[in-house]
């Protein structure tokens, strides 16, 4: 059982650097972009990097609850069950205030017949970007929570 514990921990490892880490510059990409087209661009490659973002997390998930299942004594652990809590907490935002917010702008950069960027991108963007700083000082915290283990 050890092994298969010893395991999980690598793969949590590796999934939160490749799914959790990626994450922490979709903001600076959509940042950096500031003509119409690099906008689109930058949408779009925030899409394909995503994806990594929603595998490595699930697989976070996956791997943390098995390694409670494996070593039940951590959910008695305040550290492990604040990383869950937060860690839901950073997953509702996915498709509840993430999704309401990108509607309108995919929306926006879908709309072919454009030729500047619309005042109401700017609104909208920074909405997103305010959410995503949440979700990355969510994900920050938990990573602190398990380095630290403090409680």
């Amino acid at each position: 059982m050890q092994l298969i514990y010893t395991w999980l921990v690598i793969i949590h490892i590796f999934s939160a650097i490749v799914g959790i880490g990626p994450g922490f510059v979709l903001t600076t990409i959509v940042k950096s972009a500031k003509s119409l087209p690099e906008i689109r661009h930058a949408f779009a490659l925030k899409a394909k990097v995503h994806i990594y973002v929603m595998i490595g997390g699930i697989l976070v998930l996956l791997t943390g609850l098995l390694m409670g299942a494996i070593n039940p004594i951590l959910f008695q652990q305040g550290w492990y069950l604040s990383s869950l809590v937060l860690y839901f907490i950073a997953l509702s935002l996915g498709p509840t205030l993430l999704k309401k917010f990108m509607a309108p702008i995919k929306e926006l950069i879908a709309d072919s017949s454009l030729e500047t960027i619309p005042a109401a991108y700017h609104e909208n963007v920074q909405k997103l970007l305010r959410v995503e700083y949440i979700e990355n000082t969510l994900l920050l915290i938990i990573i602190l929570l398990m380095i630290t283990k403090p409680f």
